[in-house]
C-alpha cells in the first residue's frame, strides 16, 4: 500500500510540475513541428523540431539582456515577432563563408517589462527560411514571458 501511495504522490508531483512550468508559444497545427522545452527560473528555451528531429526554430525567453551585437551590415529581412517590429540578421561567422549558413538567421526582441526573446532559424534552404520567418510571425510569446516574469 505504501508503494502505491508513493507512486501516486510521484505522479501527482510530476503532473503539478508540468502544469507549473512555463509553456512555449503555441505552434500552428499545420506546422508539422513540436516543441522541445527546457525552463528554469531565469529562462524558457523552446526548440521547434521536425519529425526527423531536426531543429528549425529556437526561441529563448529571458529577463536578462543577452547583449548580442547584431550588426547592421548583416541585416536581412524585415518582419514581426510577437507583435514587435524586427529585422532578421545573418549569423556573424567572423568573415568566414560557410556552406548552408545563408539560410540561417537570428534576432533579439525586447518585449515589455525587460523581457527578451532570442530567436534563431536553422533553415536548410531559402524556401524553408521563408516558411520559418512566416511561422515566427505567428508566434505570441507574451504569455510565456509573463509566466517567466511571475516566477522571478
Amino acid at each position: 500500500m505504501k508503494t502505491v501511495i508513493a507512486a501516486c504522490l510521484c505522479l501527482f508531483s510530476a503532473s503539478a510540475w508540468a502544469q507549473a512550468a512555463p509553456a512555449c508559444p503555441t505552434l500552428p497545427a499545420n506546422a508539422g513541428l513540436q516543441w522541445e522545452q527546457r525552463a528554469d527560473a531565469s529562462f524558457i528555451a523552446c526548440k521547434a523540431v521536425t519529425a526527423d528531429g531536426r531543429q528549425v526554430l529556437n526561441v529563448m525567453l529571458t529577463s536578462r539582456d543577452p547583449k548580442i551585437r547584431l550588426e547592421r551590415r548583416l541585416r536581412e529581412e524585415e518582419s514581426t515577432f510577437s507583435g514587435e517590429e524586427i529585422y532578421w540578421y545573418k549569423l556573424d561567422l567572423g568573415g568566414r563563408d560557410m556552406p548552408g549558413m545563408e539560410s540561417r538567421r537570428i534576432t533579439v526582441v525586447e518585449l515589455d517589462d525587460d523581457q527578451y526573446a532570442q530567436v534563431w532559424i536553422n533553415a536548410d534552404s531559402a524556401e524553408e527560411l521563408g516558411s520559418m520567418i512566416s511561422l515566427a510571425q505567428q508566434l505570441d510569446v507574451r504569455a510565456a514571458s509573463a509566466q517567466l516574469s511571475a516566477g522571478n
